[in-house]
């Protein structure tokens, strides 16, 4: 009974006025920057962030919850019809939902991603509803050594999971934690890698990192390549799907679904993977298999569905735990840290509206999503039809260099900014990715005092991380993943011995 009485209450936060406009602009920025190939709602996010400073915390995190669940709406838009994927999570869709395009069918397409999007994320705010107080109340029992063997998983999971290679994203983890201790030592107030410059005393924002890694670094990077802009021009028409279509696609959507959200719980799992597991396993248990990959229906509702539901889950840990599962969780993490708010156990406790208003806004955005995307979709298509080099771009830039000086009226920001968006183009041309290193700078902070809690609590003595149930499970599973690429290499390498 209680969960219904907090989603009345919740309900009652999220549908004020200013909560409900805040909502339908993030949805909406949300879906455009889907639409838009090569901007991202983590670019996004960090140039909007500024303006939630002074709206209550409950707004500022109702609109950028708003911006990352409303990307995976409209990333489907241009993998369907240009067969770029406005989202990484949309990559997946291209190989069916282009097809059906080609094929005269965008219209179904385009509809059942708008609706597998819809169930998918409104399944995934019921399963975040009721697992979110009992992941709680669980968290209860966490002192010191348990969050920081959590902390040990999830960067472990992040470089286990990592796209590229295990060795590089161990060393941008390694370089987020280091950046993460630029400043003043947090119990003993003594300065630590900041050569005497008096604005890194405060240590290195966020928004900065990020804007320059994920933002300017991607627009640099792209400068180098010619990004297409062939669009389907046939008339889209039929976006309502068949009976059929229906039939096709409702196993592939509870599939995508539960797959999804359980994976954006995992820190590193997140959108991306939840979309490529979904769409491997419905190859696996598909009846027509060898159809998959050329224009099927369930292979655009299977990643679709995925990689809502996923963006659903990834708030779970985040709000229950204080512990991010991806970069954008990062960013709402720093988002509500700004605003005076610790996530965690007693989020829901101390801090109800929120918790709970967040939660029910994610009903109100869903439906707000189904409803904007369906009729303005040929308004999306004309919207990609703007010349990216000659208008999106500069226009970027120029919300990048306003966003990084807004926040502390600092020129420091700005050249911070422009260093990390170079160090963000080698890393996109050396296949380093950002997401661990962003991690490793937002977790450095927690990281470090909960070892130094732990450590205080029994005298230094290591074995407190051991002797503690939650916490040895916890590091027994990251030493597990770091250790098994290195067995692997060594038990690989007495083979090729053995067989010579």
């Amino acid at each position: 009974m209680d969960i219904f009485q907090n989603l009345a209450y919740g309900f009652s936060v999220a549908l004020t006025p200013a909560n409900l406009f805040f909502c339908f602009i993030g949805v909406f920025i949300g879906t455009l920057i889907g639409v838009l190939p090569g901007i991202g709602p983590v670019g996004t996010m960090s140039i909007l962030l500024p303006i939630t400073f002074r709206t209550p915390p409950v707004t500022a995190i109702i609109m950028l919850a708003g911006i990352y669940y409303g990307a995976q709406y409209g990333g489907s838009t241009t993998s369907i019809l240009m067969n770029i994927p406005g989202e990484a999570s949309s990559v997946i869709t291209c190989l069916d939902g282009y097809k059906m395009a080609r094929q005269g069918r965008a219209g179904p397409a385009l509809g059942m991603a708008a609706f597998a999007s819809f169930i998918a994320g409104t399944l995934g705010v019921l399963l975040l509803t009721f697992l979110a107080p009992l992941l709680a109340r669980f968290a209860l029992r966490f002192g010191p050594p348990e969050y920081f063997s959590i902390m040990c998983l999830g960067l472990s999971l992040i470089i286990y999971l990592a796209a590229g290679s295990i060795p590089k994203a161990l060393m941008m983890v390694f370089f987020g934690l280091i950046l993460s201790q630029v400043g003043q030592d947090n119990l003993t107030a003594v300065a630590r890698f900041t050569y005497n410059i008096p604005e890194l005393f405060d240590g290195i924002g966020l928004v900065p990192i990020v804007m320059g890694l994920v933002g300017l670094g991607e627009i640099f990077y792209n400068l180098e390549k010619e990004m297409s802009t062939d669009i389907y021009q046939a008339k889209i028409k039929g976006l309502l799907p068949s009976l059929k279509d229906w039939f096709d696609s409702a196993w592939a959507i509870l599939q995508g679904t539960f797959i999804g959200f359980f994976l954006g719980i995992l820190p590193g799992g997140g959108a991306v993977i939840a979309s490529f597991v979904t769409y491997g396993l419905q190859k696996k248990i598909s009846n027509h298999p060898e159809k998959l990959g050329t224009g099927v229906i369930d292979g655009v509702a299977a990643p679709e569905s995925a990689n809502n539901a996923a963006a659903q889950g990834s708030f779970i840990p985040l709000f229950t735990l204080g512990v991010p599962s991806n970069v954008v969780m990062a960013l709402l993490l720093g988002a509500l840290i700004i605003h005076g708010i610790t996530p965690g156990p007693f989020l829901l406790s101390e801090h109800p509206a929120v918790f709970w208003g967040a939660v029910t806004s994610m009903y109100i955005g869903n439906a707000m999503l189904l409803v904007l995307n369906l009729p303005l979709i040929p308004l999306w298509v004309q919207l990609l039809k703007v010349p990216y080099y000659k208008v999106l771009l500069p226009l970027i830039i120029l919300f990048c260099l306003i966003g990084a000086y807004a926040i502390n009226n600092a020129v420091m920001d700005i050249s911070l900014m422009v260093l990390f968006g170079g160090v963000g183009y080698l890393m996109k041309k050396f296949k380093y990715e950002p997401a661990p290193l962003v991690l490793g700078f937002v977790l450095g902070p927690l990281f470090e005092t909960n070892l130094r809690h732990a450590l205080q609590l029994s005298d230094g003595n290591l074995t407190i991380f051991f002797t503690r149930p939650i916490s040895a499970v916890g590091l027994g599973i990251a030493i597990f993943l770091l250790s098994q690429p290195i067995v692997t290499f060594f038990l690989g390498k007495q083979r090729r011995v053995f067989k010579e």
